[in-house]
């Protein structure tokens, strides 16, 4: 497949069995092979100058899938499409099937090595260094190994996991770890990188589970050794064709594990299990069908023996939901739509046609409490996003929090922050479960920094309104939060076909990129958007395959736009301290905390930074020179403390330098 940029074709989990080519005459397809594809990859499919390795991925596809590759190409990389005829086509393909990687360099197929303890380990090398292997014996577990400097290897070990995409299933993005501080922070430096290939700019959030990290992109996932970021395995189909919505886009926020599964979701709204030990797909869902315009982007969230999933598509006029499948089967437990039907309670909130493509996705990961065994969900805006000539009322449950009972996903109760939104302000920020003292008596508090501009505390036991604050100096379209937790609009601020200033900004006072909480303090860290936008209303008619904004917002030309990172008294939704920072306020990078008195966050000029917690004073930065679109998060491998973020195609694990 001649072309003249380096392509990665990859083509399924990586095949962990290795032999030589065997020497054998030219075979059908050969022809085809050596005219169209062995410039770039090589004669024996194990890559060349212009583009890598494709024979260890082959046995991972199906016929099906090489031929959508081959006759679609991916011209935006430097593959250029193969228009072959249907004989052609097939001798192609039974070549590609008789391809075979080599060894890895010099190194045997398989080895036998003594451990530190005595003991011998046997099996395939998944890759090695003078420092470290990786080991995977014929029980498929993988080894991580380290060198003692006398040729025996030790097992690495895992000291504190990042299980989840918040760190824990209470959404605080708080670490106990305390290895890195105030007085060391100046010393800490990258301490590796991995390169993810062909992707988008990455938006997920490394998940870290006994010394192995998981990381993802659109249908792909690789596990690394999260003390050395070495791959283990990676696992890889095609982007779905034709597909609408954020998906489309190449990105995916994450993973969840339990037990011996991986869980991830597509592009095109399936939810899958791998194998942990080597990336093989035990069951596949389907959540929805892609072709009427969902899609899928979040990292799932595991409760009990489920795991929980909802989509995108709020752009689209998708109806949202979130479901529970059964972990070991992949089988649907419960589902909850976001948007009742015609005719049942709550749809006299949507007054038109538009509660037949009404939006309130899912498309973020929400929070879990164990006593209560509750799910805190927060939903999207209702569709069309900017006209709501068709959606009278308040749109229930659009732009909500909704408390689900885990065990059977019945509504227990929900808050809608922004009735009757025509601004897209979702309410997918992430919820915060917080244990603390409100006016004298312990609480249990869920706490969100809304796109709307209003910093909320809430009963989460019943949903009750305790606070509601502004955190941006710019909100024009409410006065405040009244009593009945209703906002108190100001005029009648309305979009219209002339357009509208709204303050704040269409992408919201802050968004998606995750939040943290130090409980010590009691401050919750949020980065945040001073801007407007300009909303414009126009026509909405839906189609599948086709957005359904219902109009456009644009950047208000008077109005800067700065990112600024805010402390938040919790109790009295104050600033404890605010750092603006120097940049275009376009970046999309979160908070985290940590028990010794740090915040780490995704600054706008491209660096990661680390603040003193209490105060706001800067420590530390390491400029990426990347535009953020994901959040740190931090673990302990070998006795070790990394922070680690994803950053343009890169993830980097930082630590201190010994």
């Amino acid at each position: 497949m001649r072309y003249h940029r380096v392509l990665v074709l990859c083509l399924g989990a990586v095949s962990i069995s290795f032999s030589q080519p065997s020497t054998q005459p030219a075979l059908p397809g050969q022809k085809q092979y050596d005219n169209n594809c062995s410039v770039c990859h090589g004669g024996d499919g194990n890559g060349g100058e212009l583009a890598p390795a494709i024979a260890a991925r082959i046995a991972n596809r199906s016929d099906t899938e090489l031929e959508q590759i081959i006759r679609t190409g991916f011209p935006t990389q430097g593959m250029p499409a193969f228009n072959l005829g249907a004989a052609e086509m097939d001798s192609l393909l039974s070549f590609l099937r008789t391809l075979r990687p080599p060894r890895r360099g010099n190194a045997p197929q398989r080895k036998k090595i003594q451990t530190a303890d005595g003991n011998t380990l046997e099996g395939l090398v998944l890759g090695e260094s003078s420092k470290d292997m990786a080991l995977q014996t014929d029980d498929h577990v993988i080894h991580l190994l380290r060198t003692d400097g006398d040729g025996r290897y030790r097992a690495a070990t895992s000291q504190a996991d990042w299980s989840t995409y918040n760190g824990q299933e209470n959404g605080n993005r708080y670490t106990a770890l305390t290895q890195i501080t105030p007085a060391n922070v100046a010393k800490m430096a990258p301490r590796w990188i991995f390169t993810m290939p062909n992707v988008s700019r990455l938006e997920t959030t490394p998940v870290v589970v006994d010394g192995v990290m998981y990381v993802t992109s659109a249908n792909e996932c690789y596990a690394l050794d999260a003390g050395t970021g070495r791959e283990l395995w990676h696992f890889q189909r095609p982007k779905t064709r034709g597909l609408v919505g954020n998906a489309a886009a190449g990105f995916n926020r994450g993973v969840a594990v339990a037990g011996s599964r991986v869980f991830m979701v597509t592009d095109n709204a399936h939810l899958l299990a791998l194998n942990r030990n080597t990336g093989a797909i035990v069951w596949e869902a389907e959540m929805a069908d892609w072709h009427r315009n969902y899609n899928a982007t979040s990292a799932p969230l595991v409760v009990g023996n489920m795991v929980l999933s909802g989509t995108a598509g709020g752009e689209q006029g998708v109806r949202g939901f979130l479901a529970a499948f059964d972990q070991a089967t992949g089988k649907e437990i419960w589902r909850f739509w976001t948007v009742p039907m015609p005719g049942e309670p709550g749809s006299e909130t949507w007054k038109g046609k538009d509660i037949n493509h009404p939006s309130a996705v899912t498309w973020l990961t929400g929070s879990y409490d164990p006593q209560l065994d509750t799910v805190y969900w927060p939903t999207g805006n209702p569709g069309p996003d900017y006209n709501d000539d068709e959606r009278g009322g308040d749109n229930l449950y659009s732009c909500s929090m909704l408390a689900l009972d885990a065990k059977t996903g019945k509504l227990k109760w929900y808050y809608q922050f922004t009735p009757h939104d025509v601004w897209d302000w979702d309410a997918t920020e992430t919820p915060v479960l917080v244990e603390a003292n409100w006016q004298g008596q312990p609480r249990k508090l869920l706490i969100q920094a809304n796109r709307n501009g209003f910093f909320y505390v809430l009963d989460r036991v019943d949903g009750k309104l305790l606070l509601a604050q502004p955190f941006v100096k710019t909100v024009n379209w409410a006065s405040g939060i009244g009593k009945d937790g209703r906002p108190i609009l100001k005029g009648n601020l309305q979009s219209d076909t002339k357009g509208t200033e709204v303050c704040p900004a269409q992408d919201g006072a802050t968004n998606w990129f995750s939040t943290s909480y130090n409980p010590s303090l009691g401050l919750f860290y949020v980065q945040t958007t001073e801007g407007c936008s300009i909303v414009t209303k126009r026509p909405a008619e839906w189609e599948a395959g086709r957005g359904f904004q219902g109009g456009n917002a644009r950047t208000a030309p008077d109005v800067s736009r700065v990112k600024v990172l805010r402390a938040i008294d919790i109790r009295t939704g104050k600033f404890a301290w605010e750092l603006p920072q120097v940049g275009a306020g376009i970046s999309w990078g979160g908070t985290l905390a940590t028990a010794s008195g740090l915040v780490f966050f995704g600054e706008d000029s491209g660096m990661l930074e680390a603040v003193e917690a209490a105060t706001g004073k800067p420590l530390w930065q390491f400029q990426t020179n990347q535009l953020w679109k994901a959040s740190p998060m931090t673990y302990m491998v070998d006795g070790k403390q990394f922070v680690g973020v994803a950053s343009g195609q890169n993830v980097i694990a930082f630590a201190l330098v010994d």
